[in-house]
């Protein structure tokens, strides 16, 4: 396994677990497959520049966790931010609050 396959599968995880189960959005299957070809691309490019690409599959990763994916969907980072200001309970939800409207 090449050093960038770790921090690609990582982001297309840690979108998948921020939409679906901390913001309650249906599963957007497009992720894994962009996923596993972007794990796929960064393995080739780490043969042709290694030290470009893993700073770049990291880059990649920073990114996610701070930037939305979806414009109604909180970043992981805000998420998590959301969730500690709760008292680190409550389910999902996120900053919109979905889960407890009635």
């Amino acid at each position: 396994m090449s050093r960038t396959t770790g921090p690609i599968l990582a982001t297309g995880a840690l979108t998948i677990a921020n939409q679906t189960i901390f913001n309650d959005e249906p599963m957007d299957w497009r992720v894994p497959v962009a996923t596993g070809l972007a794990a796929i691309g960064f393995s080739l490019a780490e043969r042709l520049w290694p030290k470009g690409a893993v700073i770049f599959a990291w880059g990649t990763f920073a990114t996610v966790l701070l930037s939305r994916t979806q414009p109604d969907v909180p970043s992981p980072v805000e998420s998590a931010l959301s969730w500690w200001d709760k008292g680190g309970g409550g389910g999902g939800g996120g900053i919109t609050g979905r889960s407890q409207q009635t």
